[in-house]
């Protein structure tokens, strides 16, 4: 049996003074006895209280956290995804088309980096001009909020600055509104420098009336002799209040982007002008987000766009070139995605992109085929094309995700456009027939030639093989004999040598 080791002197000193001090915090309180005897602590001394135990521990206090500011935003979307609900108003008898529009909003808000976690729709004529969802239903929307855990609530259309105070007062959470939900999409994806400009004047255009301050009765901009009722004396401030100053220099870079977005206009415009004036007819693929055109653009011309299932993945114009089955070069766009209800403020911060659109020779107008409301999308997209002045360019639709769709759904999208191409850009049908349609729409050159071009003059031939329409060539003594379709352009290249 082993012995205990022998303590050594200086050891045992500090073992007993630990259980002396030991001994004397147990005696500053007295232990309460059973019920019925009265016994308070009588604490000797002011020192030494708190159990060590309890002193050593870490107690964390609830709401007090603050979220990380050192991380970036795809990391804190990564680590915290926002739990939302999202809340509609529908009249009698479009029930089916707000069941549409908010599951167009969960998509757009799962995009944006959220957890959608409730829909609810309330049928109204129109919604509560103070708090969107009327009294008695805000309540019973804080209730859900409570029950569901949500930190935000989205409303599926654009909320008047009151609205949003008042329905934030009653459900206690954060309000947004469907175009903040938009914005927030386009900021993420916005690459370019021209994009990302575009992006925060629509930004700033939206957040301008939402400003929250005390209002002109705290301004401190007032001084001097000032007329109307109220100011004056009493109103002389020392100057600018928060928001005042936020205002100020909220209009201060919207005025220093607007001039940005002008300069990088003539950039896009040399390159324009320099296609018009080499006469290459220029394509573009309109259509609703997430209908495909990135991935079309990719099959036709391996354009190597980013490809991604979600919503306006898509913000900068691309421009590739290709050619026609009879040699015709071309131009094909791949443009930004509308959506139904588009901020107006986006129409005209993306304008200059939409310009694109504007000046093609041909609209490939791209519908999924597998969407619930494929007729929705196309009026859509159409109110937007005439928005940027596009309704006269002819317009080819096609039905792209046919794979999706049924030979039923098919038949109903006939008859929505009889005139339509189905393909899939997946699987790649039906691209040979949209190649061969693109290629009837666009403007043939104008003018026929007869010419005997030298042989020591090749360019020539080459530019009419690649900008002209070679109708048939032969070759004689004196050179290459030339008959074709050319623009103007070429027709005076080739002047001298015209038989």
């Amino acid at each position: 049996m082993n012995e205990r080791p022998e303590v050594p002197e200086v050891q045992a000193d500090v073992v007993a003074r630990v259980l002396e001090a030991a001994e004397r915090r147990s005696s500053d309180y007295a232990i309460f006895p059973a019920r019925g005897s009265v016994l308070t602590p009588t604490p000797a001394h002011d020192g030494d209280q708190f159990d060590l135990a309890d002193r050593q521990a870490l107690r964390r206090v609830a709401g007090l956290s603050t979220e990380l500011e050192d991380v970036t935003e795809v990391e804190y979307r990564q680590l915290r995804l926002e739990r939302v609900v999202l809340i509609g108003v529908y009249s009698q008898g479009n029930m089916t088309d707000a069941e549409n529009s908010m599951r167009e909003l969960a998509a757009l808000a799962e995009t944006a980096g959220a957890q959608v976690l409730d829909g609810l729709l309330q049928r109204r004529p129109n919604p509560d001009p103070s708090t969107y969802f009327g009294r008695g239903k805000a309540e019973e929307l804080r209730d859900t909020v409570k029950v569901l855990g949500a930190d935000t609530v989205i409303a599926d259309s654009e909320l008047a600055p009151s609205q949003r105070r008042a329905l934030e007062d009653i459900v206690k959470v954060k309000v947004i509104d469907r175009t903040a939900v938009i914005l927030d999409i386009f900021s993420q994806h916005a690459k370019s420098r021209e994009g990302k400009a575009q992006v925060e004047l629509a930004q700033l255009e939206y957040l301008l009336p939402r400003l929250r301050g005390w209002g002109d009765s705290m301004s401190r901009q007032a001084g001097g002799q000032v007329g109307g009722a109220g100011a004056g004396m009493g109103s002389r401030g020392p100057g600018e209040t928060k928001i005042e100053l936020d205002r100020r220099r909220i209009h201060t870079r919207m005025s220093k982007l607007r001039k940005q977005i002008v300069a990088m206009k003539p950039a896009r415009d040399a390159k324009r002008a320099n296609r018009k004036r080499n006469e290459v007819p220029s394509v573009a693929i309109v259509g609703y987000t997430n209908a495909g055109k990135s991935s079309l653009l990719n099959r036709i011309t391996r354009a190597g766009v980013l490809v991604e299932n979600a919503l306006f993945a898509t913000l900068d114009s691309t421009v590739r070139k290709y050619e026609t089955g009879d040699g015709r070069s071309f131009t094909l766009a791949d443009t930004v995605g509308f959506v139904r209800n588009l901020p107006h403020q986006l129409v005209e911060a993306f304008r200059s992109t939409l310009e694109e659109t504007a000046d093609a020779d041909v609209l490939v107008h791209v519908v999924d085929a597998s969407h619930p409301d494929p007729g929705a999308q196309l009026s859509t997209v159409r109110n937007v094309v005439g928005e940027v002045g596009a309704r006269g360019i002819p317009e080819l639709v096609v039905f792209n995700k046919s794979d999706l769709a049924s030979p039923d759904e098919r038949l109903v999208l006939r008859g929505l456009e009889p005139s339509a191409v189905f393909v899939s850009a997946r699987t790649g049908e039906g691209i040979d027939e949209l190649l061969e349609r693109i290629s009837e729409l666009l403007p043939r050159p104008r003018h026929e030639v007869r010419a005997l071009v030298p042989f020591n003059r090749g360019d020539l031939v080459a530019l009419v093989h690649e900008r002209g329409q070679m109708l048939e060539t032969t070759y004689e003594e004196g050179g290459t004999l030339l008959h074709a379709l050319v623009g103007s352009e070429d027709r005076a290249a080739l002047e001298p040598f015209l038989i």
